[in-house]
């Protein structure tokens, strides 16, 4: 589904404006493709490093990794969001910085309280408010049947505390086109929703939206998020080059033997010289024989491999990324003689640092708002009656620490006398100083 041509024919349906620039919309549309492997510039000689993905799955790594979530709250809500949702926060965090946002949406179901993750190129902003917060919008779900496309848009629109959801099916027969209106029972799945429902009592849209913590510099006048590689597309399409540099220098550097076809068999059937069995790869035949100016009748080709060259210059491409993604050197790129000093390691680190708690707060607004938005529904279908709800969310700072660096230290500090046996026993064994008391070894030495 091409996304700016998708968003076009949306806009042209509804008969509206939208707060999406076409450069927004292409923009979306090739953050999905490099995410997929498939950007414009990759083809028969250019392949892709992967480093779209890369950048975008240790951001996701980094900033979910420590995540711990409090139980207060309305039980429906708590284990929907223990159960449906950190446990895939990583993934769908990862998909969200990848393409620049994602909406994190509550619903109803006949099991209950469940969650869907709408990805950036499956929703389309309509309006926001002066606050920035998005006031219209539109979800897409497509269903196949044969050879036809089934297109539902799902409209949500917030305004003076109520909210409107519509739902309006179409038929296609072709990728990125609405095509024909058509009742919405002509999809069993969709048979049992309604043309348009309003709801009061919500101010704003009941559902979360995560943007990705980047400044737009695609369309600075709009409010929505950007890939956390945005700024990295031309770096990652060199290093897509000089990664496929390197696989042809090792292709075309393969260790061979030219042999004269004089010296190879005949397959009259085949009607060609052929190699030995099994030793076709190594096995070249040229067409030439023995004499006083021919080659000789036996050539080795075996060139040596410029590997540290291309790879030094690879590497150096994935350093400039790094540091267009807000991510410390060696993240991505051969951490190989960086960082070598815990001083040195804290310092690198302080860039990803930034970047990671920026990417945390926006991602606990989304929980909060979908939190929120759970809290709507389930008041609504009798889930649950409680008048508020209350996330607790503690996201931990390992991405500055070294646990390892850090005990060393401690040990330092136990040999210096300026830390108490006992103290580095509770601190790393999880106990209290008294159990650290009489767990010490008889060996160790109360320092008193």
């Amino acid at each position: 589904m091409n996304y700016a041509v998708m968003m076009s024919a949306i806009i042209k349906e509804l008969g509206e404006d939208s707060t999406y620039s076409t450069k927004m919309a292409s923009a979306i549309g090739l953050w999905s493709r490099m995410y997929s492997g498939d950007a414009p510039w990759l083809g028969k000689d250019t392949f892709s490093a992967g480093t779209a993905v890369a950048v975008a799955s240790e951001t996701a790594r980094l900033m979910t990794i420590e995540l711990k979530a409090g139980t207060e709250g309305p039980k429906p809500i708590m284990d929907e969001l223990h159960n449906g949702i950190i446990p895939k926060l990583r993934k769908y965090s990862e998909y969200g910085l990848a393409k620049g946002s994602l909406i994190i949406k509550p619903i109803v179901a006949p099991s209950g309280l469940v969650t869907l993750f709408i990805q950036a190129d499956s929703f389309y902003p309509l309006a926001f408010d002066s606050s920035g917060e998005m006031t219209r919008c539109v979800l897409i779900d497509q269903k196949r049947s044969g050879r036809a496309i089934y297109t539902r848009m799902e409209i949500h629109t917030i305004s003076e505390g109520v909210l409107t959801v519509e739902n309006r099916a179409y038929r296609s027969m072709s990728d990125g086109f609405l095509g024909a209106k058509v009742p919405l029972n002509e999809v069993p799945e969709w048979s049992v929703l309604a043309d348009e429902q309003k709801f009061t009592g919500i101010n704003k849209l009941p559902f979360g939206l995560f943007r990705c913590p980047v400044a737009n510099q695609i369309d600075n006048m709009s409010p929505m998020g950007v890939s956390v590689y945005s700024r990295a597309v031309e770096h990652i399409k060199e290093a897509d080059r000089r990664y496929s540099d390197i696989c042809w220098e090792y292709e075309a550097k393969q260790a061979a033997v030219h042999l004269s076809e004089s010296m190879m068999k005949y397959d009259r059937d085949r009607d060609k010289y052929v190699a030995p069995a099994g030793r076709e790869r190594l096995y070249r035949a040229l067409p030439f024989y023995s004499g006083a100016t021919d080659k000789p009748l036996v050539e080795v080709y075996s060139p040596d491999i410029r590997s540290s060259e291309y790879f030094e210059g690879f590497n150096a491409q994935l350093r400039l990324i790094e540091f267009d993604c807000s991510l410390a050197y060696g993240t991505i790129s051969d951490p190989q003689a960086v960082d070598k000093t815990a001083t040195e390691v804290k310092a690198s680190k302080q860039r990803s640092y930034t970047m990671i708690t920026d990417c945390q707060a926006a991602m606990t607004t989304a929980l909060t708002d979908w939190a929120d938005g759970a809290l709507f529904w389930s008041r609504l279908y009798g889930l649950d009656n409680s008048s508020s709800v209350s996330l607790e969310l503690e996201w931990g700072d390992g991405i500055l620490s070294d646990p390892q660096l850090e005990r060393e230290e401690d040990r330092k500090d136990v040999s210096m006398g300026v830390m108490r046996p006992e103290e580095y026993r509770a601190k790393w064994y999880g106990e209290d100083i008294q159990t650290a008391l009489e767990n010490l070894p008889e060996t160790a030495q109360v320092i008193e």
